[in-house]
């Protein structure tokens, strides 16, 4: 998504149901652009940065995501519900929610996987 927002902006505008307008009939104080290019590269960092973690099993970056990423759901819901936002952008809320229960839940599995390991290994030695 950060990507698509640099390289084609009004593809992304018209993806979460915003509706695109042409760069020379925007009014001299609409900053959409401005804004929706340092979004575009923090989403950009931010996908980096799941990468690097990953790269790193830095779980505790993974952890830290699970509330926020569901805040950010829980915010951009009422942003639609509440007529902040077109209904297109729940989609961004969704993907939020559901890549943070997923996170969470991979996290979950892979913590009840390692402490039987961990315990047996435990028994041995002792």
């Amino acid at each position: 998504m950060g990507a698509l927002g640099l390289i084609a902006p009004d593809a992304l505008l018209s993806l979460m149901d915003f509706a695109p307008v042409a760069g020379l009939r925007r009014a001299e104080e609409d900053h959409t652009l401005a804004f929706l290019t340092a979004s575009s590269m923090a989403a950009l960092n931010m996908g980096v940065y799941y990468v690097l973690a990953s790269l790193a099993d830095w779980k505790a970056f993974f952890r830290w995501t699970v509330p926020f990423r569901l805040l950010t759901c829980a915010v951009f819901t009422f942003a639609v519900l509440g007529g902040r936002a077109p209904s297109g952008f729940f989609g961004v809320g969704l993907r939020e929610g559901l890549g943070a229960v997923t996170t969470g839940a991979a996290l979950r599995h892979e913590r009840r996987r390692v402490i039987p390991a961990a315990a047996g290994a435990t028994e041995r030695t002792g």
